[in-house]
């Protein structure tokens, strides 16, 4: 199989790991920028997560059209993946979500900040996206290449930008790191919200949060949370033959 087989298949297990470990529901998607052609990404059609195979991803440009015509449903926010890839050439993948447990940290004055040593990825300053602010009254979808860009600008250098009333964007140098961004964001709001209902927190300080990237920051830090993950949502054996 090509390197873009491969892609495929690693795209399809990143997909159902984010929805068997619930940071995706039936909606969410990740992307991948095409391992060929960096003017290109790689996205699902519009299926529920845990049902992707790598017969359902298609090719799409960086204005958010697919290379290729296709009768196939398309996911509305697409333009999100589009505009970071176009904004950001260091970035290799995008996750887009609605992670219940982020949701009160994109409503709320209290700002989601890293308490766990791996969350250290997720990164210091995180910030909220208003769509309002900019737009006004919307269905809170990202479905413009202008709401695309607002979003991508707020974003910035960051990995994270939450979206008011809605989840968040991350975006990474690889697919593995995307994930474990992800992953690890939606556990330290979980951890964040316990925490606080205890009394006062201690989060990680810039130093250990530069400290965590130092080790766990690159592209593919570690092998074996990506295979554990992958075993869990029974797409183990997938990438067995390809290449």
């Amino acid at each position: 199989m090509t390197t873009l087989a491969a892609a495929r298949h690693e795209l399809s297990i990143a997909n159902r790991i984010l929805a068997h470990e619930q940071v995706f529901d039936s909606y969410g998607h990740v992307s991948l920028r095409h391992p060929e052609d960096a003017s290109r990404f790689l996205l699902s059609a519009s299926v529920s997560p845990e049902q992707v195979k790598p017969e359902d991803i298609l090719e799409y440009g960086l204005d958010g059209q697919t290379l290729i015509a296709t009768t196939r449903a398309q996911y509305s926010e697409r333009v999100i993946h589009a505009e970071i890839y176009r904004q950001r050439p260091d970035v290799q993948a995008v996750v887009h979500a609605h992670t219940e447990a982020v949701l009160p940290f994109t409503v709320t004055s209290v700002k989601l900040r890293p308490l766990l040593h791996v969350a250290g990825i997720i990164g210091d300053d995180i910030p909220v996206w208003d769509m309002n602010h900019h737009f006004g009254d919307s269905d809170l979808l990202v479905t413009t290449t202008e709401h695309a860009q607002s979003l991508a600008s707020t974003l910035g250098q960051g990995r994270v930008v939450l979206m008011r009333g809605h989840g968040f964007t991350a975006a990474a140098a690889s697919l593995e790191l995307a994930v474990r961004v992800a992953m690890y964001l939606k556990v330290n709001a979980q951890a964040q919200q316990a925490a606080m209902a205890l009394g006062p927190v201690t989060f990680l300080s810039s130093g250990e949060i530069a400290a965590v990237n130092a080790l766990m920051g690159s592209p593919k830090a570690t092998s074996r949370v990506w295979d554990n993950w992958a075993q869990r949502c029974g797409a183990g054996t997938i990438m067995q033959g390809v290449s």
